[in-house]
């Protein structure tokens, strides 16, 4: 065959199939959509073509341009039913992959802007006569950013009536990486502070909504019911687990060979299959298609998956994980197998909780393979084999996991030594020892900037993972009338639960450490930080006011 470029890092499908690049064939996934259900998340591991199958969907369905050259060569052109489908479909195409933002204002603010992107894209709506002056007030206000919280949560589901009212047909809703803000907003601490916001963009869009056709998401996780689908109950999730689309995300043995032989590859396919093979989706054998495709482009084996970015909240796991976590991962490096129960929903405040939620997430994200699915005892559960699926993982586990991101820092006795304090209620001794471990471990640069409270509600969220076994940590979360910036919630009852409020002073005013102290009662009292402990039957309450200049840190203690 005449030789292609490789389509590596173009997630694009018209971009590939218009300037002939190399593609495996994955048009089939097109004909599993429309046999499955109405609403429906792929989840599969990051770079797995979860983008590219949804930009394939994209130029599929579109209503507003002529694609049917893109797919006359392929194989769904066979399933003329299918075919019948192809243009007849305004689409909203939605992409979360690139909000990764450090605050929940900025996430929040990312998202906004990628709706407003969208009414810009069917501006041609706003300028037709089927919208009423109430609809175009609340485009306009989208267009010019200036719409209110609420307004963007149901922006997505109002853009389906638009594009109904206009074209007299259904759309189609197609979201990608739907859970990378997700999982940045639990690695950075602000979970809680967005969690509701996409479960009203994305539950007012894609349930029960009179105008949808069809939703479509990917991500990497099934994020729980807890936080995300008791809006969107009506998702049916087909996971690598699943019997539908199972060859579509990934490379199958024959695709592999394929391409070997196109490019007369020198590198032995055994080594190929050692390096990238292993993944188990529903019993057929999956390589990891960026692993493989790096690996022809460059002519080498190598960690080329692992290579890209990706891995911070599994280092951040890693490093906060038991020690039963570093026996299993001895026995996964030495050739075993875990058998553990499997659940496809991730708990996210269960991760750092439960071994078993460890692994699950381990599996989703493509680290583990998974074999012999069965019923657990008891029936309740599903129980699996869980293993290394390549040399390539294995690499990463023995020399990323187990060598670095396993060894503490040096400092972790001196914050354990500073979190059993608070618990044992030797407050003087941990205001002392606080104050001093800030000032001579921290540097004007950590401290310094618009929020250096940030940094301190970071320090202290790091010290308290120890006591993940005794105590539910909660960051930034609604109490009484404000938001609190830590709490800690005791699985005892009879312990002592604690509050953590975090105050830069405020220099413009002439604020100092005492004054802000008093502030801080003055909010305290207000808002009564203490009712959600109350709720959980904790009767003893300490709340623990850190107000700092710089590296300078004073606390205060109260009680209720």
């Amino acid at each position: 065959m005449k030789e292609k470029k490789l389509s590596i890092g173009t997630s694009d499908f018209k971009e590939i199939i218009t300037n002939d690049l190399y593609f495996i064939d994955k048009s089939l996934f097109i004909k599993d959509v429309e046999d499955g259900m109405k609403v429906i998340l792929y989840p599969r591991p990051r770079r797995f073509g979860k983008t590219l199958n949804l930009s394939m969907l994209k130029y599929f369905y579109d209503i507003n341009e002529d694609n049917s050259q893109l797919f006359k060569d392929l194989k769904i052109a066979t399933e003329k039913d299918i075919m019948q489908k192809q243009g007849k479909h305004p689409v909203i195409f939605l992409t979360f992959k690139e909000v990764k933002d450090l605050t929940p204002e900025k996430c929040i603010e990312n998202i906004c802007n990628l709706i407003t992107n969208l009414y810009i894209e069917n501006k041609y709506l706003l300028e037709s006569n089927v919208l009423s002056k109430y609809d175009i007030q609340i485009y306009e206000k989208i267009l010019s950013k200036t719409a209110s919280e609420i307004e963007y949560k149901y922006s997505l589901k109002k853009l389906t009536e638009y594009l109904y009212l206009y074209h007299q047909i259904k759309p189609v809703v197609l979201i990608d990486e739907y859970d990378t803000p997700i999982h940045v907003a639990y690695h950075r601490n602000y979970y809680d502070n967005i969690i509701d916001f996409f479960r009203m963009l994305l539950g007012a869009a894609l349930k029960d909504n009179t105008f949808l056709e069809k939703g479509v998401m990917t991500g990497i996780l099934r994020v729980s019911m807890e936080s995300m689908y008791s809006d969107l109950n009506n998702v049916y999730v087909y996971s690598m687990m699943s019997r539908k689309a199972i060859d579509k995300f990934g490379f199958t043995d024959a695709e592999v060979e394929k391409l070997i032989a196109d490019f007369d590859f020198c590198i032995d396919l055994t080594e190929i299959k050692n390096y990238y093979n292993g993944y188990n989706f529903n019993g057929i054998a999956i390589y990891n298609p960026w692993s493989v495709l790096k690996c022809v482009e460059e002519i080498k084996l190598g960690q080329h998956w692992i290579r890209t970015s990706g891995n911070d909240l599994i280092r951040s796991l890693c490093q906060n994980s038991n020690e039963n976590i570093k026996k299993d991962l001895e026995i996964l490096l030495e050739g075993g197998k875990l058998p553990r129960d499997i659940d496809e929903n991730v708990v996210f405040s269960e991760l750092q909780n439960r071994d078993i939620v460890l692994w699950n997430f381990f599996l989703m994200c493509g680290y583990l393979r998974y074999d012999d699915l069965r019923a657990s005892e008891g029936g309740f559960m599903e129980l699996a084999d869980l293993s290394i699926p390549n040399q390539e993982i294995y690499n990463f586990f023995k020399y990323d996991i187990a060598q670095k991101w396993f060894r503490k820092p040096e400092k972790t006795v001196e914050l354990l030594n500073l979190a059993n304090l608070l618990t044992k209620g030797d407050l003087e001794v941990f205001r002392t020892d606080f104050t001093e471990y800030c000032a001579n471990s921290f540097s004007y640069f950590d401290v310094s900037g618009k929020e250096p409270e940030k940094f301190y509600h970071a320090f202290v969220l790091g010290m308290l993972v120890c006591l993940r076994d005794a105590y539910l940590i909660r960051s930034n979360r609604e109490t009484g009338y404000g938001r609190s910036d830590v709490m800690m919630i005791p699985f005892d009852k009879a312990a002592r639960g604690v509050v953590f409020e975090f105050k830069s002073i405020d220099k413009t005013r002439g604020e100092t450490l005492d004054k802000a102290i008093k502030n801080a009662h003055l909010q305290i009292d207000d808002r009564i930080y203490e009712k959600e402990l109350k709720a959980h039957g904790i009767k003893e309450i300490v709340i623990v006011v850190a107000v700092f200049d710089g590296k300078e840190v004073k606390l205060e203690f109260f009680y209720r």
